[in-house]
């Protein structure tokens, strides 16, 4: 599943699960960077916002001087994949809940909505786009998506019809891990993304 041309594509390495997204992009052919800072950002055909806790890693993206440029990259069309923690900092809104984020995707995000660490789970899904078989997603203190704007597709919900991935143009949002489990088609589909948007 390795694209024709070598991409180079960021992961956003401040705090959480960046070596397993690290490793799949490795596994799929592509270049790894690590961004910290805004030099990081330089030359890069997407990045990956992983996992971990949305409001430190907004605090620290503000502290590193990071969240300016890269939403400004984003704006301008840089795609971008967030997976759970990520996908609350590409949201526009979070309810009543205030933290820095990257306002890339028209959708409302809830933080936290199935509890604790103790309430997180594991489901098969149909993901638009991927095919056969489903897709094994992790979900761990996972966020939801409460509104999809009208430019953005719902690629995968749960069996109740909650929205757990979703696309608009060249964002790319997980409420799940995927980088935690052994398939690399979520990763493979933002490569695509970021090779489509290369040429």
């Amino acid at each position: 599943m390795a694209v024709a041309r070598r991409l180079r594509v960021g992961v956003l390495a401040i705090q959480g699960g960046v070596v397993e997204h690290l490793a799949m992009l490795r596994r799929l052919g592509a270049e790894p960077v690590e961004v910290r800072l805004p030099e990081h950002l330089v030359g890069l055909d997407g990045i990956i916002l992983p996992g971990g806790e949305s409001t430190t890693i907004g605090k620290l993206m503000v502290a590193y001087g990071v969240i300016e440029p890269l939403a400004a990259l984003l704006r301008q069309g840089l795609p971008a994949y967030g997976t759970c923690a990520g996908m609350i900092l590409l949201a526009h809104d979070l309810g009543g809940a205030r933290q820095p984020i990257l306002d890339a995707m028209d959708i409302t995000v809830q933080r936290n909505a199935f509890g604790s660490q103790l309430d997180s789970f594991e489901a098969e899904l149909k993901v638009s786009g991927l095919g056969e078989p489903l897709f094994h997603a992790v979900f761990i203190r996972a966020p939801v998506i409460e509104r999809l704007g009208p430019g953005v597709a719902l690629l995968a919900a749960l069996p109740d019809g909650t929205p757990v991935a979703a696309r608009q143009g060249h964002i790319l949002v997980s409420a799940f891990h995927p980088e935690l489990g052994g398939d690399p088609r979520m990763h493979a589909l933002f490569l695509a993304m970021c090779d489509e948007a290369a040429a």
